[in-house]
């Protein structure tokens, strides 16, 4: 047992001997069954979903246990790992061995230890936000009996900020130390990630001597992660790159230190940067929303419902001109129904293309893409870009179904003039508020895989999901890129 990473002993679990083997990337353990009994029991845990592994003090149940008795002190160690519940829902289980060998049990706790210790894309160290005002109210609750314990567990040590208005997450990323931490959690909802986003993109660009307001300065990706603790009303970017909006599921994943690129994309007005967004740009129905709610904030969430009833009562459309350049170097297609997975194909290969792109246009500096640009007039109740396909619960999946989370591009979505019904129907696709940008004349501009989260996309669909629905109000659906 000289290489601590392949280990093979018999170790006692629930009063019974398995046969316990870690090697490499997966622990394992299996109990035979007699001759007469067909196959055996076996269970294997992937190391990289190991949460942690302690010692264990004897209990008075297993040393009370008949196989017990003759038998001297037994010594433990217990390992807590991810088990999946339900599609995309993680929860933390444990299973503790026992011996009679007290270095043979120090030995496997070593090895686990070391096992861990050799990933280094798990945090050590974390600068948490909390939003205690967002959704609910139930942000710091939830971070205290749902995240905290977890955190303890996996020995991440946590630097806590209760924020205590609008932009002091933003504000105090202008000046914190960075290089302390291996990323960064926000608590709360869309809006709390947002104002983060925003914090982390500015500080980086800031330390780089990169000027945001110049449209055609590239930006430097952000180097440290950003973790959602989902505690908001809808949760949708969190929803979108998870699968879930449960906190403990979020926690998990920021243990085990996943890592899902996600692209930004830039809003400006007559070329004066606005701000980014990661889901939705809206004009048209979603600005109109947005106006007439923030004139009623004294009516609390209720005012979204309120000011969206009465839009679409009026059923308002507008005249306007959308120019844009389509992304022929993606993989995928907005009308594939490809979704985007976990370490996804079409994300990877897609990045690569845009960067061969972008090289080839730097290496011919007078290569013109003026002609390539698309022009489309008309009467629009709505025209939307989705970054992502802005699931939520309220819409499992989402506005643009087929949206990649790192394809450098966006879903350019068009709804024409049509009936109050066939936009209801529209509607009733995507209800979520928050991280929209809606806006009256922009330019629109994508940044391939900006930054990181704590997540690793939405995992292999079960067999329980639904399917997909389709859109019948009159739209049309196209890939842009800047």
């Amino acid at each position: 047992m000289g290489d601590l990473s392949r280990l093979s002993s018999s170790l006692v679990l629930n009063q019974c001997v398995w046969e316990v083997t870690l090697h490499g990337e997966v622990l394992e353990w299996h109990k035979s069954r007699p001759p007469s009994s067909r196959g055996e029991e076996s269970f294997s845990v992937p190391t990289t979903e190991i949460i942690a592994v302690e010692d264990t003090e004897t209990d008075e149940k297993q040393s009370n246990g008949r196989k017990w008795r003759k038998m001297a002190k037994q010594h433990g160690f217990t390992v807590f790992y991810v088990k999946r519940k339900r599609p995309h829902c993680w929860r933390c289980k444990e299973v503790t061995f026992w011996c009679v060998d007290e270095q043979l049990c120090n030995q496997w706790i070593q090895a686990i230890k070391e096992l861990l210790d050799s990933q280094t894309s798990r945090p050590k160290h974390l600068l948490v936000y909390i939003n205690p005002f967002s959704g609910k109210k139930q942000g710091k609750r939830i971070y205290e009996q749902k995240v905290a314990p977890l955190f303890t567990l996996a020995s991440i040590s946590t630097d806590v900020v209760v924020t205590e208005h609008a932009n002091h997450a933003k504000d105090d990323l202008s000046e914190v130390n960075l290089s302390k931490y291996d990323g960064i959690v926000c608590v709360g909802g869309d809006g709390m990630f947002s104002e983060v986003m925003h914090g982390l993109i500015g500080r980086t660009q800031k330390d780089s001597g990169i000027d945001q307001n110049d449209p055609k300065a590239p930006l430097v990706p952000c180097k440290t992660r950003i973790g959602i603790i989902p505690a908001g009303s809808t949760d949708c970017i969190c929803y979108a790159t998870v699968g879930i909006n449960d906190p403990v599921t979020s926690a998990l994943h920021i243990i085990v230190g996943d890592s899902q690129p996600l692209d930004v994309s830039s809003v400006r007005c007559n070329k004066k940067f606005l701000k980014y967004f990661v889901s939705l740009l809206g004009y048209g129905f979603y600005g109109d929303v947005l106006k007439d709610s923030e004139e009623k904030r004294w009516m609390g969430s209720v005012r979204y419902d309120f000011a969206g009833f009465k839009n679409f009562l009026s059923h308002h459309y507008y005249e306007g001109t959308v120019s844009f350049l389509p992304a022929t170097y993606t993989v995928g297609s907005p009308r594939d129904k490809r979704t985007c997975r976990t370490k996804c194909r079409i994300c990877k290969e897609s990045k690569r293309q845009l960067e061969q792109l972008q090289k080839f246009e730097k290496d011919r500096r007078r290569y013109d893409r003026t002609d390539q640009w698309k022009v489309i007039k008309g009467k629009f109740l709505a025209i939307n870009a989705a970054n992502m396909s802005c699931a939520c619960p309220r819409s499992p999946k989402g506005l643009s179904p087929s949206a990649h989370l790192g394809d450098g591009c966006v879903d350019l979505i068009l709804v024409h003039k049509c009936s109050r019904f066939n936009f209801l129907r529209y509607l009733i696709r995507h209800t979520n508020e928050d991280d929209q940008v809606c806006i009256l004349s922009a330019g629109l501009r994508v940044h391939c895989q900006l930054i990181n989260l704590f997540a690793r996309g939405i995992e292999a669909p079960s067999k329980y999901e639904e399917s997909v629905s389709t859109i019948e109000a009159p739209s049309n659906l196209g890939r842009l890129t800047s």
